[in-house]
């Protein structure tokens, strides 16, 4: 797995528990009436620093036992890790982004929606936060795909 397959799949992952996270917060918000501005405000707190944290952490873990699993397989470490990036790889990350804008800019317009249809605004901020994640995972979904395509 390439350096930059890994770093999508990180980011796949710690996005995945996050959305997880999410829905799961926001469900018990509302099947107990706690969604109320100061609930959403601190479950927003968490979700921000859960992906800084989470992704960060995982992005060197990975590289770490990435470098140890190299290590027990060849006997000697990797001087330097190839994060170049070639034509394809640009093209793949492109891509990625290509669909992770037009997820986010369709939730977006769905998210305005809910508060045209009469939603409080606290609903709608919440739909864009549950949607910039959906995106995300939704993008390295698409980068991972065709990086096991080849392409």
């Amino acid at each position: 797995m390439s350096f930059h397959q890994k770093n999508a799949a990180v980011t796949l992952v710690s996005f995945s528990l996050i959305l997880l996270f999410l829905i799961v917060r926001i469900t018990w918000m509302l099947r107990t009436d706690s969604f109320t501005n100061r609930n959403v405000f601190w479950m927003w707190g968490i979700v921000i620093v859960m992906a800084t944290v989470v992704t960060i952490i995982g992005m060197i873990g990975t590289h770490i036992v990435s470098a140890i699993r190299e290590y027990m397989e060849h006997g000697e470490a990797d001087e330097a890790v190839d994060d170049t990036k070639d034509e394809r790889d640009i093209h793949i990350d492109m891509q990625g982004t290509k669909v992770t804008y037009m997820v986010s800019s369709t939730g977006v317009a769905l998210a305005m929606l809910t508060y045209v249809l009469g939603q409080p605004p606290l609903v709608m901020f919440t739909a864009l936060i549950f949607v910039g994640i959906v995106a995300q995972v939704v993008g390295d979904v698409t980068r991972l795909a065709l990086y096991r395509r080849g392409f």
